[in-house]
């Protein structure tokens, strides 16, 4: 991995898939167990009408890289970057374009806590938002256990038809059902997967089965809200792939005895009964442990574009301003 490459959305979806993505993340997080990787936990500052930048990053021992994923989210879009360097040299390694990466690693995140949190014959999956990480959602439950029967609810009508005939034509093996409403999402589901912008609390405990595993993706920041308060407090376990995070930033969680780390139940799933909750936050080290495995793929059948060589320049400091 001598020559920095940049590689597209393009080379990204080319080089890895979910397993891969799955395979990288799982190391991160048995690493990150042991002490041996350490994550650069999100940072975020907003201007104008509700935009926001964004960082994070990590470090894993032994990869032989670390990272950050930066990007700017406004209401015009995203382009979000994962940026590698050389962990001995911190000469630049590569330049990844990472809304695909991204999906791949939220699904892997997803995937990773659902084998470890979810009942083991789990086969009713409940998807509750129809946006831009639902498909990759419905993979990763998928990937993670035996699922029978997918059920989608978005509260757009043609939302929800269109992703469930979309998602129909994509999966085998599985029904795919269009709820009309939460509950009949929810109701005897055995995995809950929450990824809205809703800023009312929707899933509380009487609308779930004893051993639900409920994965609440979509309130990041603390004006948003999916799981119910009451839920969370009577939880048996409360996962989150960044506990700092949850514990600063989400609102949903502040019911919460104990935030368990995603890594430890990675390494040791719990025996306990009840419901679970596994709060997502975004994990740079996730991001880092994709990107390096798409930079050691990509290298080793020559994908990418080769970025140009850095050349040091000393800045202009004494001379005349410049017109």
């Amino acid at each position: 991995m001598a020559d920095a490459r940049w590689l597209t959305e393009a080379d990204v979806v080319a080089t890895v898939d979910l397993r891969a993505a799955m395979a990288a993340v799982r190391s991160a997080l048995e690493l990150q167990h042991a002490g041996a990787a350490r994550t650069l936990e999100k940072t975020a500052v907003a201007w104008g009408d509700g935009h926001t930048l964004h960082a994070l990053g990590g470090v894993v021992d032994g990869l032989g890289v670390v990272g950050a994923k930066t990007w700017a989210h406004t209401a015009g879009g995203a382009e979000p970057l994962v940026v590698l360097w050389d962990e001995h040299s911190g000469s630049l390694l590569g330049v990844i374009e990472a809304f695909a990466l991204g999906q791949l690693r939220t699904a892997a995140v997803s995937a990773l806590a659902i084998d470890a949190l979810a009942v083991s014959d789990a086969s009713v999956f409940a998807l509750i938002g129809t946006g831009k990480q639902a498909e990759a959602q419905a993979a990763a439950a998928l990937a993670a256990r035996s699922i029978t029967t997918v059920r989608v609810y978005s509260p757009t009508r043609e939302h929800r038809e269109t992703f469930g005939e979309r998602l129909r034509q994509s999966v085998t093996g599985c029904d795919v059902v269009v709820c009309d409403d939460i509950l009949g999402a929810v109701s005897s589901a055995d995995v809950v997967t929450a990824a809205t912008r809703s800023r009312h609390p929707f899933l509380a405990p009487e609308m779930l089965t004893a051993h639900a595993l409920v994965n609440a993706l979509g309130a990041i920041t603390g004006e948003r809200a999916e799981v119910d308060e009451r839920l969370v407090a009577e939880a048996s376990i409360v996962v989150s792939d960044s506990p700092a995070a949850a514990q600063s930033l989400s609102s949903e969680l502040r019911a919460a005895a104990s935030i368990v780390p995603l890594s430890s139940v990675v390494h040791d799933p719990p025996t306990t009964s009840g419901r679970r909750i596994f709060k997502a936050m975004g994990l740079g080290l996730a991001d880092v442990a994709v990107g390096a495995e798409v930079l050691r793929r990509a290298a080793a059948s020559n994908t990418g574009t080769p970025i140009p060589p850095r050349r040091k320049a000393a800045p202009q400091l004494f001379s005349e301003v410049l017109a």
